[in-house]
């Protein structure tokens, strides 16, 4: 019995023991995997040796008999490494996802021993190389999803060897070769997704028809050339068929009206041409149809105008003929886009009747008649734009009733008569378009109704009558353009317009004198009133308008002396002619580049022959031309004098400085010379260096400072040439040189030295973003200086990407590369590696170093070496990020992550408030909220994701103005694979807004 007792007491003490606490061999190769990978968030740190199982382990779930380990789910990480083969010795494993980490390096064909997975997601990783043909080899995968990698080469032709496979996803790597054919041999498949893939201009394969059970089919952006087969027309339970953006050319067929369970079809972005196939009634869930961007011509059929569709886009094509009364029949009619093509005919007069019409643009096209008056009869008409057509007769008075109403664009038509009077105050319109037609009567009162109007442009009318007081309440107003119209007398309330840029009232009949208090248009950019009966005298205030850089007063009856003050400004055009003005140029005028700026004003005199009247006949002719030729002569030898004696001067300073001037460009007018410039570039001047040279700071006789880039040096080519510091320049000169806008940095002039090149600068007091932030200065940065920079910043970019003839690419955005003038106005600098999208785009760039700042390249130049808008855009995001945050694009608190990811991770795990930078004045979280969600916006990981910068400047207006941003969404509810481009969609109506955008828009 004892014996019996001792032996019970012994086992008990040896179950208790420590030595049976062991993990288990499941646990015990997660801990190899562990220790394999890199994990810089601790997301990993409660895998525990001292657990016996790891069934409680972040990530792991086991079966709740056996205890093993069934799924490993390690999403958004932060996880560094290879892949970890170790995880396929789970004997049990059937689902395992490592989506959005930085797995790197190539993926071993061993990973067919994971035998028994039946889920394997690598996305939004760095895996590189081929994918493993193994692959096929594990027999019950049903979904595998490598997208958004850097795989290369081909797909394997075994991948026909699956039988269990429902979903395929090769989305965005770095792919080429064909569609193996045997893809059709998986019956089981049910969502195939191989876009952003360059695929080598191959052909979309027949045998896809045999994918019977497929439901999803996304092949946008892959280089498909050839014709659609008609055996897609088999795919009966297909809802999603995307294959936009490739070279398909010929005609839909008509097979495709047998697809019964479609419910969108996006073949925008091809070259198909024919006819939309008739049959098209037959597909009867089908809500989006997107063909733009073809060559189809005829006519819309009537059986699609009497689908239930929800929205009906087939904007850019060919299309001929009137548009179906039938289209009526359409009870979801939610948005209808047919803009860009050669449409005509009157709009169905029942349009809107019957359906909740929300977006109404058919611009751009031959459509004529009356616009129909039921556009808002279900109250949800929020863009109404119809410009660039042959509308005629009214608008509909119901269209004031129409509280929804966000944009109203009608440019360009035939429209008459008076607007309807509530039309004016609508409170939510922010864009009110009405230029190039034949309207008339007065701006009603009812206008101080219109809170949100943001744009108001009625140039080219009829209008008549006195600008009422009203419009000065409007406090969102940024540009008012009512040129060449019958107005009358210039309220005194504009000035209380402190968010203004643009004020074009010329070609009417204003009279009186400028209104007193214009020092608050602080904004203004644009100031034109010309060819009105606009008296008195030319207000000294409008010098101290400093970001004025278009000023036009021409053709009034201004009087008395020109301010000396208009020379503080830096204007692109000045003209002051044909008035009265009397006195002196003020100096900085005082020359021959201005001469046009006031000719036509009797009694106004200058140092420029001509400018004055003449007085006196014929001997006072001749008493002229004697003085003339002996001025002349005089002049030739002055010049000939000066001539001999700079060059003997520049011998000279070549010796004793070992600089020659070979090359002197300017692009402003000078009061300095480049001797002056070189005598003062001392190294007590310094105030910056980098890697190609320094950065001096010169204060010229004059009183005016700048700031003189001096490029030396360079990389040395194969041939031994010297030639880095070359490019720099000309990149520099080409870029700068060709550009003026109020938020880019101005080049003076340019010095080719043989030696050094020089670039002058106008000089920032406040020097860069980047310095300020984290410098002493860095408490001036309340919010509304932020935001103004990052207004600013985007306002430069946007003209860089959308009005510079070809495009310019920055390729080097950051807060290093942002000026601050001397009110901390922000100006973009540096284009030492900016290029033109011209030709980036034809392959011309041949980059053997990095575009771009550590923290600032967007992440698909990893993959692609591409750097375009987006990636300008991506980086402006970041500079987002670190006003916002205050903090480095990279800081060794991060980890291995960037901003970006330090932002995205934190905003999920602990909230806004440990986002925003501490020392900015919680009152405006509201505001930083909105532009933190713009910086993300810019900072999509994909590049199609990011608005365009003229978009980004409108959603930046739109923070202070409190405004909803409302843009067309697509709506993303069948397959989470299905990558949105609301973007695009909802840019494509501020594309219209400027013609020669609208197709670079679309493609961007």
């Amino acid at each position: 019995m004892s014996r019996l007792l001792f032996f019970v007491v012994g086992l008990l003490l040896f179950v208790s023991s420590p030595l049976t606490l062991c993990l288990s061999q499941d646990g015990l190769f997660l801990q190899q995997v562990k220790r394999s990978l890199s994990d810089p968030t601790h997301s990993l740190s409660n895998w525990n040796e001292r657990d016996a199982t790891p069934c409680n382990w972040t990530g792991i779930g086991c079966d709740h008999v056996t205890l093993r380990v069934t799924s490993v789910d390690l999403s958004s990480f932060q996880l560094a490494g290879s892949f970890p083969i170790f995880l396929c010795r789970l004997p049990s494993l059937i689902f395992l996802s490592l989506p959005y980490n930085s797995i790197g390096s190539s993926l071993t064909p061993n990973i067919s021993s994971c035998q028994s997975l039946q889920y394997l997601d690598l996305a939004q990783n760095l895996l590189v190389g081929p994918i493993p043909d193994t692959l096929s080899q594990i027999p019950s995968l049903r979904h595998l999803n490598l997208s958004s990698n850097n795989f290369s080469g081909g797909i394997p032709a075994s991948f026909g060897e699956f039988r269990r496979l429902e979903t395929l996803n090769l989305a965005a790597n770095l792919l080429n070769g064909s569609i193996p054919t045997s893809l059709g041999n998986i019956s089981s498949l049910k969502e195939l997704l191989l876009a952003l893939n360059s695929l080598s201009q191959s052909p979309l394969p027949s045998e896809l028809g045999n994918l019977t059970n497929l439901e999803v089919l996304w092949l946008a952006r892959c280089d498909l050339v050839g014709q659609i087969p008609a055996t897609i027309g088999r795919l009966t339970r297909l809802i999603n068929l995307d294959l936009s953006s490739n070279g398909l050319t010929g005609s839909i067929p008509w097979s495709i009206t047998g697809m019964k369970s479609i419910v969108q079809i996006e073949l925008y972005g091809n070259s198909l041409s024919g006819v939309l196939p008739s049959g098209m009634s037959n597909l009867t869930k089908l809500l989006r149809l997107d063909v733009s961007m073809n060559n189809f011509t005829g006519t819309i059929p009537d059986d699609l105008c009497g689908l239930p569709l929800e929205s009906l886009n087939v904007n850019d094509n060919r299309f001929e003929g009137s548009l179906s009364e039938s289209i009526t029949r359409s009870a979801n009619l939610s948005e209808l886009k047919l803009f860009n093509n050669i449409l005509s005919g009157p709009l169905p007069s029942q349009l809107g009747k019957n359906s909740p019409l929300r977006i109404l643009d058919v611009s751009y096209n031959g459509f004529s008649g009356e616009i129909p008056s039921h556009l808002c009869e279900n109250g949800a008409l929020e863009d109404l734009i119809l410009m660039v057509n042959s509308f005629s007769g009214k608008i509909p008075e119901s269209l004031g009733n129409c509280q929804s109403l966000s944009r109203v664009r009608l440019k360009h038509n035939k429209l008459s008569g008076t607007v309807p009077e509530r039309l004016w105050g609508l409170p939510h319109v922010s864009l009110l378009e009405l230029e190039d037609n034949s309207l008339s009567g007065d701006i009603s009162t009812m206008i101080s109704g219109a809170h949100n109007l943001s744009q108001l442009m009625i140039s080219s009318n009829l209008f008549s009558g006195l600008i009422p007081e009203e419009i000065g309440s409007l406090g969102n107003l940024v540009e008012f353009s009512g040129s060449n119209n019958r107005l009358t007398g210039l309220p005194g309330s504009l000035v209380k317009l402190s968010g203004l840029t643009t004020l074009d009232l010329s070609d009417n009949e204003l009279s009186g004198e400028i209104p007193v208090g214009i020092q608050a248009w602080k904004k203004l950019n644009e100031l034109n009133l010309a060819n009105n009966r606009l008296y008195g005298e030319i207000p000294s205030e409008i010098g101290g308008l400093q970001v004025l850089n278009y000023l036009d007063l021409s053709g009034n009856l201004f009087s008395g002396k020109i301010p000396l003050e208009l020379q503080n400004l830096k204007l692109n055009l000045l003209n002051l002619s044909n008035n009265r003005l009397t006195g002196s140029l003020p100096p900085f005028y005082a020359n021959e580049n201005y001469r046009s700026s006031f000719v036509g004003n009797p009694g106004l005199c200058g140092d420029l022959p001509d400018l004055c009247p003449r007085i006196g006949g014929r001997k006072g002719r001749a008493d002229f031309w004697v003085l003339g030729l002996i001025f002349g002569l005089a002049a030739v030898v002055l010049v000939v004098g000066v001539v001999w004696f700079y060059w003997k001067y520049q011998t000279f300073m070549k010796n004793k400085k070992g600089i020659a001037m070979s090359k002197w460009r300017s692009f402003h007018k000078l009061s300095f010379s480049a001797i002056e410039i070189l005598d003062c570039l001392r190294e007590d001047s310094v105030i910056g260096s980098g890697a190609s040279g320094k950065v001096y700071k010169v204060v010229l006789s004059n009183g005016d400072v700048a700031a003189v880039k001096k490029l030396c040096g360079g990389t040395k080519k194969v041939d031994g040439t010297v030639d880095s510091e070359k490019d720099e320049f000309k990149a520099e000169v080409e870029t700068l040189g060709r550009i003026r806008h109020k938020n880019i940095v101005r080049l003076w002039c340019c010095y080719d030295t043989g030696d050094c090149k020089l670039l002058v600068y106008e000089y920032m007091p406040n020097g860069s973003l980047g310095d300020v932030l984290r410098g002493s200065k860095g408490g001036l940065l309340d919010w509304p200086t932020r935001y103004n920079i990052a207004l600013d910043a985007a306002e430069g970019l946007s003209y860089l990407h959308h009005d510079c003839v070809p495009p310019i690419v920055h390729r080097d955005v950051k807060s290093n590369n942002i000026l601050l003038d001397g009110e901390f106005r922000a100006r973009v600098a540096d284009f030492g590696v900016a290029k033109a999208v011209a030709t980036v785009s034809k392959g011309e760039e041949a980059m053997s170093v990095i575009a771009g700042s550590c923290g600032y390249i967007a992440p698909e130049y990893a993959y692609t070496l591409n750097v375009n808008e987006k990636s300008d855009i991506y980086s402006f995001g970041v500079v987002i990020l670190e006003l916002v945050t205050g903090r480095l694009p990279t800081d060794p608190e991060f980890g291995e992550r960037d901003l970006v990811k330090w932002v995205c991770t934190t905003l999920d795990q602990k909230g806004v408030d440990y986002v925003i930078d501490g020392n900015l004045d919680s009152k405006y979280k509201k505001e930083i909220g909105k532009v933190l969600d713009i910086g993300l916006m810019c900072t999509a990981i994909l590049p199609i994701s990011r608005p365009p910068m003229r978009k980004v400047v409108k959603l930046l207006q739109e923070v202070v103005a409190e405004k909803k941003t409302k843009t067309a969404k697509k709506d993303g509810m069948f397959s989470p694979y299905y990558y949105e481009e609301a973007s695009e969609q909802g840019g494509k109506e501020e594309i219209a807004a400027d013609e020669k955008e609208m197709e670079r828009e679309i493609s961007a």
